[in-house]
């Protein structure tokens, strides 16, 4: 019997790597150590549908809120289509992922996949990568809640936050405080412990969605057929340019398999999960996307953050609809917040159990079950980097990790299939090979189209990680410690 926190012994699989660096840890190995933490253990309290909401929670924000405006001027009426293609893509990935989640149900989600099949420095690369998407997303993502906030206030108050305290420094402001705030509100809300977060995460959800819902029910009122002509005015570029902007939409889903430790049923209800929630987030986008651009003309979509809140304007004449929307806006944005937020520190989580990261961020509590050191230090540096730091560069960097980590994921389906035939899968990839090599194709193509300052963010933010790896986790590695 193990004492919590107390690692099982290394297997002949992990004692005998062709190199240290291509050291794995087994499957066996990572499925035994789950929930185990320093000191304590997470506790097994999430249903399938709370698992749902915690993806749904981490995909539906700004995408929808935001990006259409961005994409829309690019494919035209079209840009439903953009989204059905960009919904196809993800769900490549999400197919795979829903595999794994199933087979390996732990909390590092493609970290510890990847640990499994492709090794030590990959895996933390991989890890590496998570800790982009996840943190400094958080970060970004509450910067466009403060936005959305000064739009609430000045709706309803008539006035807005000061500039000096909504904007970092270099961007015309001292501290960005509502990006702060909303950080610090999610912190203290996961402090409570998984199955009430999931429970304040529900109840955020389903505002989003029947925010949503209440503007396709009231933007359909003003749809004008003629919107719909010509269907893609820039053709399939105009299509294929939106589709890779909307990508990024879909990017979330994966939150779920980051609750694999802390799941009532993993091994069902993860891949059951991953694969709802795209769906509901797909559907939701779509039919938000045919209402909008029926009832504005896709060309004054251009240069607008809040074109869904102009259009309930439009069409009912009164800005009451239009803050209502804002209002909306800003829980959905929030509920982002709070699932990331969670996703990061499962991570962190599952990384720390393994050495690579310092022993505090698997330090459990007792009482709540929650790792709240690791949620403390998370919280502060992610609410300091949206308050204080113009994100640039890095926060378009979280694209091309998100990317990263999904293409290793498809990989990992594949040598896992190869290494352990026989293993217990609740889920399969359909039409395995194909499937995962094209979202690993999928994959490889986004990156390639995404700008060359990105992959200098990118290669820097990399560049710190395998210092961080060869100065620090290369040498305290549990696997490591077990080899001496």
């Amino acid at each position: 019997m193990l004492d919590h926190g107390q690692a099982p012994p290394a297997t002949t699989e992990a004692r005998r790597p062709a190199h240290p660096l291509l050291r794995r840890k087994p499957v066996e190995q990572l499925v035994a150590e789950g929930g185990q933490g320093e000191g304590g253990s997470l506790r097994r309290s999430l249903t399938m549908w709370q698992l749902t909401m915690i993806s749904i929670g981490a995909t539906l924000g700004t995408g929808i809120f935001v990006v259409l405006g961005e994409a829309a001027p690019k494919a035209g009426p079209a840009v439903t289509i953009s989204f059905i293609i960009a919904g196809l893509t993800a769900l490549f990935s999400a197919l795979s992922y829903a595999e794994l989640a199933g087979s390996v149900p732990v909390s590092g989600s493609s970290y510890s996949y990847t640990y499994a099949t492709m090794g030590e420095l990959i895996a933390w690369i991989c890890g590496w990568c998570l800790v982009l998407e996840y943190a400094v997303s958080v970060a970004a993502v509450a910067v466009g809640w403060g936005q959305y906030l000064n739009e609430l206030l000045e709706g309803t108050l008539g006035f807005t936050i000061p500039e000096g305290l909504s904007a970092p420094l270099g961007e015309g402001g001292w501290i960005n405080l509502p990006s702060l705030v909303v950080v610090l509100l999610a912190m203290v809300f996961l402090m409570r412990g998984a199955k009430e977060s999931a429970r304040i995460n529900t109840i955020m959800v389903a505002v989003k969605v029947v925010t949503l819902l209440l503007f396709i029910g009231i933007g359909v009122m003003g749809i004008k057929a003629g919107n719909y002509a010509p269907l893609a005015p820039l053709g399939v570029t105009g299509i294929s340019a939106a589709a890779s902007t909307l990508f990024f939409s879909y990017i979330g889903f994966d939150a779920a398999s980051t609750a694999g430790e802390e799941a009532k049923n993993p091994k069902k209800d993860l891949p059951r999960a991953i694969m709802l929630s795209l769906g509901i987030v797909t559907i939701l986008y779509v039919l938000v996307a045919f209402v909008a651009v029926g009832a504005m003309p896709w060309q004054d979509f251009k240069g607008t953050e809040a074109a869904l809140a102009q259009i309930m304007t439009d069409v009912t004449g009164h800005s009451f609809w239009g803050v209502i929307l804002a209002a909306g806006a800003v829980v959905a944005i929030a509920s982002v917040v709070f699932a990331v937020l969670y996703g990061q520190t499962r991570i962190l989580f599952a990384m720390s159990r393994d050495g690579l990261v310092p022993k505090a961020f698997a330090k459990v509590d007792a009482k709540t079950g929650v790792p709240r050191v690791n949620v403390l230090i998370v919280s502060l540096f992610c609410g300091a980097l949206a308050a204080f730091i113009p994100l640039g560069e890095l926060a378009n960097a979280t694209s091309i990790g998100t990317l990263f980590a999904f293409a290793l994921v498809n990989v990992a389906v594949v040598i896992l299939r190869r290494t352990k035939p026989d293993m217990p899968r609740t889920f399969k990839v359909a039409l395995f090979p194909v499937t995962p090599i094209l979202g690993f194709l999928a994959c490889g193509y986004m990156m390639y189209s995404l700008p060359i300052a990105t992959w200098v963010a990118f290669g820097g933010w990399m560049a710190v990680g395998l210092v961080v790896y060869f100065v620090y986790g290369m040498r305290r590695s549990t696997l490591a410690t077990a080899e001496k």
